[in-house]
This record gives C-alpha cells, sequence and structure tokens, in this order.
C-alpha cells in the first residue's frame, strides 16, 4: 500500500511539476496551493515564501540525481561511452513523453531565474557539477589521447545535451536532439579511433 504524501511533499511535487511545466514565474501561488490541495496557511507553515519552495525543489533534484537519472543508466549499459549515451537517451525519452513541450527542468530554471538569485543557482549548479562527475566517471575509464581533458568533456557532453533540448523544444521535434546527440557520438568515436 502506498502511502499518502504528507503536505509539504505535496507542495514539492506539485511545484516540480508545475515549474518544469510553466515556469518559476508562469506558476502562481494560486496554481500551487490549487495543484497540492494545500491552503495558504498550511503553504507558510513550510515555506517562507515561493523561493523557498524553488530551493526545496531544487534540493530534490540533486538528492534524486544519481538514484533516478544516472544509476539506471549506468546499470542499463556495460561500457563506459555507452552509459553516457544512456544518460542521454533518457532525456530523449522524456522529450518524446512530454510531446517536446517542456525539455530539461534544471535547464529551463537556469535560464528564467534571475542571476541574483544565488542560492538557487548555487543548487542548479550542483545538479549540473553532480551530472557533469557521472559523466566524467565514464570518460575516465576509456581510453582517450594523451592530454585529454576529461572535465572539459563531460562538460561538453552536458552541453550538447541541454542544447539539444532546448532545440527539441523550440522545434517541436525531437530530430533537433537526435542530430546533436549523433554527433557527439561521432566526437567520441574519432576519439577513441586515436588509440585503437
Amino acid at each position: 500500500m502506498t502511502k499518502n504524501p504528507g503536505t509539504k511533499e505535496r507542495l514539492i511535487e506539485s511545484a516540480r511539476f508545475l515549474f518544469w511545466e510553466r515556469g518559476f514565474a508562469g506558476t502562481s501561488m494560486a496554481d500551487l496551493l490549487a495543484h497540492s490541495q494545500v491552503n495558504s496557511g498550511s503553504f507558510y507553515h513550510f515555506f517562507e515564501s515561493k523561493e523557498a519552495l524553488l530551493r526545496a525543489v531544487l534540493e530534490t533534484y540533486v538528492q534524486a540525481l544519481r538514484p533516478v537519472v544516472i544509476d539506471p543508466a549506468f546499470a542499463s549499459a556495460r561500457e563506459p561511452v555507452e552509459r553516457i549515451f544512456a544518460i542521454l537517451e533518457g532525456y530523449r525519452g522524456r522529450i518524446l513523453q512530454t510531446d517536446c513541450k517542456y525539455g530539461c527542468p534544471l535547464g529551463r530554471l537556469a535560464l528564467e531565474i534571475d542571476p541574483e538569485n544565488r542560492p538557487a543557482h548555487d543548487l542548479i549548479s550542483q545538479n549540473f557539477t553532480g551530472w557533469i562527475g557521472a559523466v566524467r566517471e565514464c570518460v575516465d575509464q576509456m581510453k582517450l589521447p594523451a592530454g585529454t581533458d576529461s572535465e572539459a568533456l563531460a562538460t561538453y557532453v552536458l552541453a550538447v545535451m541541454e542544447g539539444g533540448v532546448m532545440l527539441s523544444r523550440s522545434y517541436g521535434s525531437v530530430e533537433p536532439f537526435d542530430r546533436t546527440i549523433a554527433q557527439l557520438r561521432e566526437h567520441f568515436r574519432l576519439l577513441l579511433a586515436v588509440r585503437a
């Protein structure tokens, strides 16, 4: 039997969905309260503001990165390079599930949240750092040319993924994502061929 989530968890879950679907600015307090079926008094018992709820949402992304995104992808592939592409395939699946509408929730928030909101951006960057670190684990296991900067290469993979997701959302098609990932695969093929 599934336990019903508590009020705080419902607020966080509703915010995670609504911020992904509508963006932070596009989600009103009324939207949050209606979606979570929580009254304003209960909201302010747990969160001092919508920004505090945003930080709680971002913390859940940091905590969920490994068990929800990375570990399942790593379990589905043995070769380090294929583990990277398994992570990327997960994003492709999300693009298709949402009919190319919503994109990466963190990428969306990174672009939308005011740059002066350092607490939120620090949490977004923690997630990106964790993502890059997971990809770097794979890169470090590959036989790449001497002098390859594995941190830069892992960061490049993140940039390709975020760019591909953004393009697919703009075009309303998964094709731009597929093209960027195909080019990334070719990049890895050429790097690995140097040592073959």
